[in-house]
């Protein structure tokens, strides 16, 4: 049994090296309400922000070309236009997924935190190498915010400062899962097969973590989840909300402790793959559901903390 662990950890420490997981997030839905969620959050505490953001946004290249003309077909107007402008950003890193090379950038979705509780590595201390992380790209974006590069630039940052305080909150992508079954990492949990149930479809442990929240991304339900949250999870019940510094390293290990505690259930989630797919226990959706209720809350809060403190110097 030991030279069985210690060769599998040998292989561990050698294939952490060559990997390339896969990556997507909160779907789009999840994401649109953490931007609306931000909206109605900044107009309580500070307009002037508000208004510095769409003025901001509506810089953006995908403004003029798309934005408008889709929120005008939708037929919102008014202050409905500006919360959807706050919708859109936090999408719009994943909607140009494999569409513009230029601004899209995989691997600033994620940092993979190994979670290899068979070797011990548990601790936020080791990583699988995949190029610039979510950390390296928050702090660049937020740059770019406070500099004197052109307003159209600053607005590609917010998009991605929404997306990425989204992603980071998503305890999936600061985690990569390594044992016998996922050697090379379970990629955040896409490699994970999972079913709800017995004769349910087989699907994995990332998407059902992206789209358990919000399915349809139309704006009455994308606002109605907001509007929500907002009620259900105020600022004073959110203990983690304390220091309004962003902290996005700190954020990341919040994430990984509850991927770890709540998502693998402290490893005691059977490992699912092709041949053998795991059914999740009954409670799990109950237990997990009020968890990333929670985390979507503490990004739109955070979100707007964020952009007061970059925008109001």
């Amino acid at each position: 049994m030991f030279r069985t662990l210690l060769s599998f950890g040998c292989l561990v420490l050698l294939s952490l090296t060559f990997l390339a997981p896969a990556s997507l997030a909160w779907n789009k839905a999840t994401h649109m309400a953490i931007g609306a969620m931000t909206y109605h959050s900044l107009q309580q505490t500070s307009p002037q922000t508000l208004t510095r953001v769409v003025n901001l946004l509506k810089q953006h290249p995908y403004y003029q070309t798309q934005w408008d003309t889709l929120m005008t077909n939708r037929q919102l107007t008014g202050p409905q236009r500006d919360e959807y402008l706050f919708m859109l950003a936090a999408r719009w890193p994943d909607d140009i997924k494999g569409k513009d090379a230029y601004h899209d950038h995989f691997s600033w979705h994620f940092i993979d935190y190994v979670y290899a509780p068979q070797l011990g590595i548990m601790r936020g201390d080791t990583t699988i190498p995949t190029g610039e992380t979510i950390l390296e790209a928050y702090e660049q974006n937020r740059q770019v915010l406070t500099s004197n590069q052109p307003d159209s630039s600053k607005a590609i940052a917010l998009c991605w400062l929404f997306h990425l305080t989204g992603d980071i909150h998503m305890p999936l992508h600061t985690t990569a899962m390594v044992n016998q079954y996922y050697p090379k990492g379970d990629q955040g949990g896409n490699l994970f097969k999972i079913k709800l149930m017995m004769s349910g479809q087989t699907s994995n442990l990332h998407a059902f973590w992206d789209g358990m929240l919000l399915k349809d991304d139309d704006y009455p339900t994308v606002d109605s989840m907001a509007v929500s949250l907002l009620q259900t999870y105020t600022r004073d019940q959110l203990s983690q909300l304390g220091n309004r510094q962003p902290n996005i390293v700190a954020w990341s290990k919040e994430s990984f402790q509850l991927a770890q505690d709540n998502v693998y259930r402290s490893n005691t989630l059977p490992p699912g793959t092709d041949t053998n797919v795991t059914v999740l226990p009954p409670d799990y959706v109950a237990t997990v559901r009020p968890i990333a209720q929670r985390q979507v809350a503490l990004a739109g809060y955070r979100l707007s903390d964020e952009l007061v403190g970059d925008l109001t110097n």
